[in-house]
């Protein structure tokens, strides 16, 4: 005979239905994957204690509470990070590049790309909370008020700013096998070292941001222009030589391999107008160890 489910398990159950949404949240406003997870886990603790008897909406009230813990974590980061901001890069979300597992692509929901991942880090906390629950959850500004402390009005405010940075970031072509061809072309050119034929498929303006981690500091760097940008790939062409194809965040990218077979770094490529306009490298080895590489190995 089947056990009545208690109400402890009920409320897990219904939570469980939530958790996909509850990540993608927490994903899109801390930009890491384990930090996300972490925010996801508070916000069934903070749910296991409460009386759900006064909760009319269970997904809009979780997503409120994930709003409040990843504010926490944005403050907590800001304060301990020693590293400037702009050379913080997101966690990327990797996949063959054959296409996104369905997992993914609930967690990426609309496009999640790394551009848009680094203009959301230049942000304040309460800037980028109030821009993602508006803008991207439609959370009214009432409820983001008491979130991020202020009234109605300036968190309406908080959004507005931060959505004028946010319109600055590229916008990827649609078309994802010409963006693979451009790709293609720059890691081609990369492999033989012919520098003209990277200058072709950078866009002049072309920004490359790197980020090695506690670990390889050296490796920190914001790169801007074609001329620069091609001249740092003609640097690392011996290491893109074994590149594996890939999408991150649903766009072309690659994952570069030691020698040894563990991941070096991984590659995000943003392509506007038929050409290179971002290039973004996480090669933090710690942060790499986290991620889910196996199936994208050759």
């Amino acid at each position: 005979m089947t056990q009545p489910m208690t109400d402890q398990e009920w409320l897990a159950e219904r939570f469980e239905a939530h958790r996909g949404h509850l990540r993608g949240v927490a994903y899109r406003m801390l930009g890491s994957l384990s930090e996300a997870d972490d925010a996801v886990q508070e916000s069934w603790i903070r749910l296991s204690r409460a009386d759900t008897n006064d909760i009319e909406n269970l997904r809009a009230w979780l997503t409120t509470v994930v709003g409040r813990v990843c504010l926490n974590q944005l403050r907590s980061r800001r304060t301990r990070r020693e590293a400037p901001l702009e050379l913080h890069v997101a966690d990327p979300i990797v996949s063959p590049a054959a296409g996104t597992d369905p997992e993914h692509e609930a967690l990426l929901g609309d496009s999640v790309g790394m551009a848009l991942l680094a203009v959301l880090e230049t942000l304040s906390p309460a800037e980028r909370v109030a821009f993602v629950l508006h803008d991207v959850f439609g959370v009214p500004f009432d409820e983001i008020a008491p979130i991020v402390g202020r009234s109605p009005a300036a968190a309406r405010q908080l959004a507005s700013r931060a959505r004028r940075r946010v319109r600055g970031a590229p916008v990827p072509d649609t078309d994802l096998d010409g963006q693979w061809a451009v790709v293609d072309a720059f890691l081609a050119a990369s492999r033989d070292g012919d520098f003209e034929r990277l200058l072709a498929v950078l866009d002049p303006e072309v920004v490359l941001r790197a980020d090695g981690g506690v670990a390889r500091p050296g490796l920190a760097q914001v790169v801007h222009g074609a001329t620069s940008v091609a001249t740092n790939a003609m640097s690392f062409r011996h290491l893109v030589r074994t590149a594996t194809r890939t999408l991150v965040n649903g766009s072309p990218g690659g994952v570069v391999w030691a020698p040894d077979g563990r991941p070096f770094a991984v590659l995000s490529f943003t392509v506007a107008g038929g050409r290179i306009v971002a290039i973004d490298v996480l090669a933090d080895p710690d942060r790499l160890g986290r991620l889910d590489l196996d199936q994208v190995a050759d």
